[in-house]
């Protein structure tokens, strides 16, 4: 159903392993994709926020890319760069991808979700100092879903991915910027969000915040909140079998794809 490559280089040289896991589907031209990010804190990528959410949206008709990116001892604005990377290798390449270079989202979890945030609002605002084709591709994302997503460095912040990503030292412009909830413009994709208020790790206030700078910049959005379940559900197929209302968040985001020509 899908080739998987274990590298594409998206950097002629860095320190860190930067992988871009290939699910693109072979079934059709010009198919919708997404650039998925896993959590993990800024200090590791969660296998469990990767592959099976690749096969996820393969099964709905849209291929996939999983970004393993810089985590710690790399600070910001590294992992943002590898995903601004990502984002212009996939229309750069989207032709012999058999994807379509107008329908490319992002897709983040935990972490990974403020990576996905980060992308979708400052995309133009970290270059790269590489003079190439990838360089003349746009970064922003056609969309944008942010599972359990850390947004802020505020009240309400993950301070261990605040740690990981900016260090002890960051400047209050430095922690101010990279708040996602101060991020937000008029040009920020439409965005997908979901949360639960039991998570004990990623405090909910996080999605209200992101969801709160988007309907001020009318953007359209949608947010969903389900009153159980943990931290890190991904799929949430364990739950599938409960009343825990969370499992229905893949149906929830897929209407939404639906709607946006996804």
């Amino acid at each position: 159903m899908f080739k998987l490559y274990e590298k594409m280089d998206l950097w002629p040289d860095l320190p860190q392993k930067v992988t871009l896991q290939n699910f693109a589907l072979e079934n059709g031209a010009h198919l919708p994709a997404f650039l998925i990010l896993p959590g993990g804190g800024y200090h590791t990528c969660a296998k469990h926020e990767g592959a099976p959410i690749a096969a996820w949206l393969n099964s709905l008709g849209i291929s996939t890319f999983v970004l393993e990116y810089s985590v710690a001892p790399a600070r910001y604005p590294q992992p943002l760069m590898d995903a601004r990377r990502a984002m212009q290798f996939l229309r750069f390449h989207a032709e012999e991808l058999s994807i379509d270079a107008q329908r490319i989202g992002v897709m983040g979890f935990s972490a990974g979700g403020h990576l996905a945030a980060s992308l979708s609002n400052l995309y133009s605002e970290v270059k790269q100092d590489y003079d190439d084709e990838l360089e003349k591709m746009s970064a922003r994302p056609d969309l944008s879903v942010l599972c359990y997503p850390v947004i802020s460095w505020g009240e309400f912040a993950h301070l261990g991915s605040k740690e990981n990503l900016l260090g002890q030292q960051a400047s209050e412009a430095l922690v101010a910027k990279t708040s996602m909830e101060n991020a937000v413009h008029a040009k920020t994709p439409p965005s997908f969000i979901w949360h639960t208020v039991e998570d004990g790790t990623v405090p909910v206030e996080n999605a209200y915040l992101y969801a709160m700078a988007l309907q001020k910049h009318k953007i359209r959005h949608e947010l969903h909140v389900y009153p159980d379940g943990r931290h890190g559900l991904g799929l949430a197929k364990d739950l599938a079998r409960s009343s825990n209302q969370a499992s229905q968040w893949c149906q929830a985001c897929e209407n939404f794809l639906y709607k946006e020509g996804f």
